[in-house]
Order: C-alpha cells, then structure tokens, then sequence
C-alpha cells in the first residue's frame, strides 16, 4: 500500500546510496541562465523588484512570475515513519526526500522536504498554515493517528491551497480503483457488497470513507481492530473510528467474514487465516495490504479458495497496492488547475481514472519491460505502477474533477492540448528503465561478472542478485567468498564462482577457443594460457557454453582491449554490425549518440547498419526515432572531403525504406536546435533529432566522454549492440549501480 517494493539489499549499500557523491537524493538547481552579471541583475536586486511589486498587486501573478505553481511541500513530524513507528522528525527526513524523488520523477512536480520538531498538533498545524505562500500544495506524510486526523481537517479548512495526507488518500485511492474492478470481474455492485476492514487506522479509516463515497452502504461495512469488530456500544474507540460503527452480533474477525464479499485488510501479518477465507462468499475479493508481510500471502489465500481476486501491498504478487499509482498525479492535475483542495470528487475521479486504465489494453513498452502482456483480469485489477499512461490519464481525471467541483481557480480550456503537454514533462526512458528492472524481477536471468575479484563488481553482483534481477555469476579466484564477507554478505558461499585453475569446464573451452583459433596463428597452448589466464576469455567462454544469459565487464581494462578479448571468443550477429551507443537521459528528453566505441571510420553501409539499429534501441525505449547523421558541414556548407560516407549513408537509408525519419548530414545544432532547423526548411526532421550518428570513432568518443564528465544529463552506456550473445563492456569509471543497469538492460533484450 506504499511505494515500497519489496527488493533486497545490504544497510551497507542503503547508506552509500544516500551517503555518496552529494549527501542526500535532492538538490536545488536554477531554472534560468545564472552565467552574466546582468542575469543576476534581472534574477535578484535590481530586476526582481518588478514581480515583487507585480504580486503586491495581483497575489494570483505568484504562480506566473514564480515556482509556488509546481511546488509541493513534503511535510511530516516522524511520529509514523513506514512501519518503524515513531522515530523522531530528522529520522523522517531520508523518507520525505525520497517522497520529494517520486514526485518529480513521476509527474515533474518540485518538492521540498520539511521535518516539524513537535508532537504538539496545535503547533504543527501553526507552522504549516504559516508556510502557504511558499507551496501550491502540501503532502502530508507520516503522522500517526489520530493526530493525523486533526491535523489534516484543520489545514484543509485554513488553508487556500491543496492538503492531502497520502498515508490515508493514496491508499484508498488505489484500493478503491481496485475494488471497482474486483467487482466488475466478479458481477457484483458497490451499493451491494459487504465488506470487512480490519485495521482502524488512518489508512483503514480513509478506505472505508472513500468506498462510502463512492457507494458502499454503511450497514455492509464491519470494521475491527485487535479487538474485534468496531460497534456503537464498543469502549475505547474514537470519534473517527465510532463513525463507522455497525450494531451486529459479530464479535470477532472470524464471524464477521462469514458470507463477506470483501476483506480489505490495513493491519498486520497473518491476520487472516486460510480457515477465514473459505468462509467469505463466491469469489472473495482479498486486499492483504500490510507492509512488507500481508495479511495472508496469495498463494495461502488461492489454496483455500482458487476463485479469490487478490492484492497486496508488495511487487512480487499481482495487482500491487501503490501509493506511486496516484499522489504524484493527483498534485499534477490539482496544481495545473491551481485547486484550492483535493476534495472527494478528485479523489473519486482518480480512482476511477486508475480502473479504466486498467481494463485497456498494455503499452507495448509495459509488456516488453515484464516479459509478457499484461491484460484485465484477476491477476491484473490495478495498473502496473509505471505504465507511462497514469500521468495523463490521472491527471487529466483529477484536474477535470477540480474544474467541475468548482474548486479550480485556473480552468483549462483545451483538453487536448493539457494532454498534450503531460506526455512532453517526462521522459519515456524514465518509465522503460523502471520497467526493465521489474521485468528482470520477473524473467531473471544469469549474469556473468567477469571480474568478479573487483569491489565495484562485488557490490554490482550483490545488488543483482539481493534486488532479485537475477544470478550472479563471479568469476574470480578462491578468495572471493572472502571478499563478499568483507562487503557485509553473511552466506558468501550461496554466490556461484567459477576460477579456471579449477573448473571442469577448461577443457571444453580450450578445444572451443582452438577450433576458433587455429587458423588465425594459435597454438592450444596459447588458447590454454588465454583460458587460464584472461577472466575475460574465461568469462566470455561461460557464456558460449552456455554457463549465463549475459557478460558484464570492462571495469579493470580499456574499452578497446577488453573489445579485443571479448571478440576472440564471441562474434559480432550475422547481418549486423557491432557498435557501442550512449544514451543522455534527462528529465524530459532522451538522446542516444553511436557509434562511441567501436568502429574507427565507418563506411556507408556500417553508418545505415549503426542508425538502423539505434532505432531499434530507441523504440525499444520508448522513443520515435529522429536520425541525424553529424558532421562539421551541413548539406556541404562548409566543403570537405569526408562527407561522401554519411551522404552515401542516408542513400543507403532511401533505399531501405526503413520506418523512421533520418537526415544528415549537419552540425549539432542544426540536428539538435528547432530555430536552427528551421533555416532549412527541406530537412526531414519533423523536430529535433534524439539520436545522433557520429561519423567517427575519434569524435563520437570524444563527444561522448565530455559530455559525460560536463554534461548535465545521466549517462547510460555506453552499450554494446549487435553481437551474437549478450554482452556489455562498461566503463571503468562504472559504479555499481552503472554494472546493474546495464546487466538488465541486456539481460532484458533491451541493448541487443
């Protein structure tokens, strides 16, 4: 019911996240050229006494002259930090970073995380009343109930500007969307079903109102705590949790489930017995929600009753209860419309939005990243949680909602364009890596580390297998298991190593690398020393045999030489060429530059071969790829005499009929700057190319190492395309987190 997955991995490699490089997950960058002295005159003293007196005036002018109308405040006081109960307000600050994360990373909303050191809710309620001119929004999260009540109600009646407690409305919101389409597969209505909460927490207690809400009869809803069903004669409850009394002559969990329909379940692990379940009605709807262990695990629940639809709050089971479906969207559309509150009209808007996401069909881009095609139906009720569509479909639903509940104050009037507009804030790539490392959860393969004695390699291999993408396959010496030790593993021995001093697997692989070889000047005894020796010979030889699925490697040795290793035993896919593409992933924008590693001057066909299989790439992530073949001139202007091959290239491409759009050849700028295009109106570039072919190994390697090193984009890459088996030769500069993207990008067919 969080954004949690459920991924493994050490507190070591928790605490260098966070801790290295710049301490924490967010930063705060300018939005405008910062570079000359009369840029600071226009972004501080002089010029910005202009909008300063232009908001005196107009208050509304705050959202046009500054970032209030995208900004969001993440508040909590750590009194009910996830499910590590109440640690304190600075304990709680990693949390509301990472919630500050997912809110850019999923709708481009700016957040800024506030920890309140008080417990008192009169003073909290104070502090964040206080802050209203600085947000358009405020996130509430992690407050313990019933204060979280209080806390809430009062803002939201004192406050101009939207206040919504994501621990309570999220999750209903999600639940909700599942819940309708539950009931839509199993022939049943709202206004019918009899449901059982147990739990009467801010969560359970957000649940109920929002399901009441949207057409669940009162008397049908029995709600327990840990002692039992919630009745009006029951001493110890409060006022939220009395408003959903019920007088029944049900006492217990077991007794109220007896005939139910419906189990939504916000408490804790093992609550519901196997014994229950077979006691609710025809196919009973089970929402096992608790974190990280539900209620009943599904398969517990499917053994007692194989007809039951089940969710959970956990990504390695079907229909994932996740706050990330929602939150990030709802503040989306409640900002565009510059909402005063998100009130039940959006939240309804957004669960409803949410099912109907579900019952369409899934994007290629989702199937492709899990490995299969996800359609509605029991085991698919809610969305996956990064399908590229809830950004507009939400968002869109919530900011209508706004507009009809009369609680916008700047309507949109073109739907079309909104829309529009939504899909230009991210960027596709975002979505597709997201995906790509929930589809190595769900078809893990085996990845070869060939340098498996490295830390960088160690770390990688760790994360691999503890984030469950996969098993890692070391290669290294006898002092491994060690190693993994000194890196906080206690089961160093689970890890699979192979060493050539002793593997059975020598053999075979001399007499494969000798027939390889023979006629190329070796002796078997060099291809025993290669073996014996050379972990990327050995490596690359494992993978042939058929020993892993993919050949991570390349942190110990250059680009070249470790290209020169890797090739005496594997080659390059038939009818293709092998070239090395780095990809800049920006907030909005992705750009894939190739050939960056391999081919020193390609020819006109190698460059055909490079942009046609860079495509491919670039569809595979989500992108419509626009072509630009580089170079100094721009169609001949100025002259020289190395131009032929790329004009040759896009001759090439004519004759191909190859289904996207290419031009070349052209400087940077002109592929990359729409009011630079534009001065040649013939180019087939219907906008800014997001993939650029170099015409030489000298500079795309050099383009693509400063823009690495200066540049303000992340770099992925560079990846290895077009050999017969998966292989990818990283940086040396990898960290671990680079070694792991890259084995499930390969591993997930995505770099190939």
């Amino acid at each position: 019911m969080s954004e949690e997955a459920n991924i493994q991995f050490s507190e070591r490699e928790a605490l260098l996240f966070h801790s290295e490089g710049r301490p924490g997950k967010i930063e705060i960058v300018a939005s405008k050229p910062l570079t000359t002295q009369r840029d600071l005159a226009l972004a501080y003293s002089p010029g910005v006494a202009v909008p300063v007196q232009a908001i005196a005036d107009d208050p509304a002018t705050a959202y046009d002259y500054t970032a209030k109308g995208n900004l969001v405040a993440v508040i909590s006081n750590g009194t009910a930090i996830l499910g590590m109960g109440n640690l304190g307000a600075l304990a709680s600050k990693p949390v509301m970073e990472g919630k500050a994360v997912l809110f850019k990373r999923f709708a481009d909303v700016d957040s800024i995380d506030l920890e309140v050191k008080t417990e008192d809710v009169d003073a909290f309620i104070n502090c964040v009343e206080l802050l209203e001119p600085s947000f358009g929004g405020i996130n509430l999260e992690d407050i313990k109930a019933p204060e979280c009540f209080i806390i809430e109600q009062t803002l939201r009646e004192r406050m101009n500007i939207p206040v919504f407690h994501d621990d309570q409305h999220g999750t209903a919101i999600i639940t909700a969307a599942g819940l309708i389409n539950a009931c839509l597969l199993t022939g049943r209505s709202l206004a019918d079903i009899k449901v059982v909460v147990n739990g009467a927490g801010a969560a359970a207690i957000a649940c109920t109102e929002l399901i009441k809400a949207m057409g669940v009869r009162h008397d049908n809803v029995l709600m327990c705590d840990r002692k039992g069903v919630i009745t009006p004669d029951r001493e110890g409850v409060n006022q939220w949790q009395s408003a959903h009394a019920v007088a029944t002559d049900r006492t217990t969990l077991t007794e109220a489930l007896v005939g139910a329909d419906v189990f939504l379940g916000l408490s804790a692990a093992g609550a519901l017995k196997p014994e229950m379940v077979k006691d609710m009605a025809a196919a009973p709807i089970i929402f096992a929600m608790a974190n990280p262990e539900p209620e009943i695990r599904p398969e517990l629940a499917k053994a007692a009753r194989p007809d039951a639809i089940i969710a959970t709050g956990r990504s390695d089971y079907p229909n994932q209860v996740n706050n990330v479906l929602g939150f990030p969207f709802i503040f989306r559309g409640a900002l565009d419309v510059r909402a005063t509150a998100v009130n039940e009209e959006m939240k309804i808007a957004a669960a409803q939005a949410i099912a109907e996401l579900a019952r369409e069909q899934v994007p290629e881009e989702v199937a492709l990243a899990y490995g299969k095609a996800h359609s509605f139906g029991p085991e698919y009720i809610i969305p996956a949680p990064f399908d590229p569509r809830l950004m507009e479909v939400v968002s869109m639903a919530v900011a209508k909602a706004a507009m009809d509940s009369g609680v916008a104050t700047k309507p949109i009037l073109d739907m079309a364009s909104y829309r529009h507009t939504l899909r230009g804030r991210l960027n596709p790539t975002t979505s597709v890596l997201t995906l790509a490392y929930e589809g190595a959860r769900a078809h893990p393969k085996r990845v070869i580390f060939a340098e498996g004695e490295e830390e960088v390699v160690l770390r990688a291999a760790i994360a691999f297998r503890d984030g469950g993408y996969g098993t890692p396959v070391l290669v290294g010496r006898d002092d491994v298991p060690e190693r993994l030790r000194a890196l906080g593993v206690s089961d160093p021995d689970s890890f699979e190593l192979h060493n050539s001093r002793n593997s059975p697997l020598v053999p075979a692989m001399v007499d494969f690398l000798y027939q390889r070889l023979q006629r190329r000047g070796y002796l078997r005894r060099d291809c025993e020393r290669m073996v014996n020796q050379d972990r990327n010979i050995f490596g690359s030889l494992l993978l042939q045999l058929g020993e892993g699925d993919v050949m991570i490697t390349g942190t110990t040795r250059t680009y070249a030489q470790t290209m020169r290793e890797v090739r005496r035993v594997i080659d390059v896919a038939e009818g293709r060429t092998a070239f090395g593409v780095h990809i800049m992933v920006g907030q909005s924008h992705t750009v894939f530059i190739a050939d960056t590693t391999v081919n020193e001057r390609p020819n006109a066909e190698e460059l055909a071969d490079i942009a046609e299989q860079t495509a491919q790439v670039a569809r595979r992530m989500g992108h419509e790829p626009r072509v630009a073949f580089l170079s100094y001139s721009t169609f001949g202007n100025p002259k020289g005499a190395y131009l032929e091959n790329i004009r040759d290239a896009v001759k090439v491409l004519d004759k191909r009929g190859v289904g996207f759009e290419y031009e070349g050849e052209m400087a940077p700028d002109v592929a990359l700057n729409p009011r630079q295009l534009a001065n040649y109106p013939f180019a087939r570039l219907s906008g800014p190319a997001n993939i650029l072919i170099m015409p030489g190994l000298q500079s795309a390697h050099i383009s693509a190492k400063l823009l690495r090193e200066l540049g303000g984009d992340a770099m992925i890459g560079p990846m290895l395309v077009g050999m017969e088996k998966p292989v990818q030769v990283a940086p040396m500069t990898s960290s671990a987190g680079d070694l792991v993207t890259l084995a499930v990008l390969a591993a997930g067919g995505i770099a190939r």
